[in-house]
């Protein structure tokens, strides 16, 4: 049964980037295969790709027995609708999520050592930080399922969740600046692929 499973969310229609961002290329896979595949290696038990724009497009990239996918068809509305669409799919089993956005990828080691402070502290969130910035991903205890599963797309979103528990958040300081990498624009897709080889 899983006991951490992750929400992959990679609905949106990548409008900023003018390119499909689930299938951008990164380090010799398409992006949505390189996050896939580093939550597996990373250990994650299930992992939950939500699908929107172009979703036949993805679903052949999504190739692992651990993965699931779900379509939102709400996606146009916003991530807090994809969030909630992967929160409907996570086993009931799971006692922690781990959330994640398509274009922010990670290495296996940068999730693992996230997961292992979340695990080992028994935190309710935990969060990584570089040089005093938060950054992804984030791990909820699924303490907080029903809190998550109520955020409105007007508010805040998911840091309404944080708000409420800010002074119950496990911080993990990560000297890596991929921790703070978000691929929104073709200039931070370009930065990103030199900085980090990809």
């Amino acid at each position: 049964m899983p006991t951490t499973s992750a929400i992959l969310t990679a609905a949106g229609e990548s409008t900023r980037m003018g390119a499909f961002k689930p299938l951008l290329p990164w380090k010799g896979k398409a992006l949505v295969q390189y996050q896939t595949v580093s939550l597996v290696e990373a250990g994650i038990d299930e992992i939950v790709v939500v699908l929107g724009h172009l979703k036949d497009l993805v679903i052949p990239y999504l190739d692992s027995s651990k993965i699931k996918w779900t379509f939102n068809p709400d996606y146009r509305s916003g991530r807090t609708t994809s969030i909630k669409a992967g929160l409907d799919t996570v086993s009931p089993d799971a006692k922690n999520i781990l959330l994640l956005a398509v274009d922010q990828p990670r290495t296996p080691h940068v999730i693992s050592a996230i997961m292992c402070s979340h695990i080992t502290s028994k935190a309710i969130i935990t969060v990584p930080r570089y040089k005093g910035f938060g950054g992804h991903p984030v791990v909820f205890s699924t303490t907080l399922r029903p809190e998550i599963a109520r955020i409105p797309e007007c508010g805040r979103g998911i840091k309404e969740v944080f708000l409420d528990h800010r002074r119950e958040l496990n911080e993990v300081f990560i000297n890596d600046p991929m921790v703070k990498l978000d691929l929104n624009t073709p200039d931070e897709f370009d930065r990103a692929k030199m900085n980090h080889r990809a």
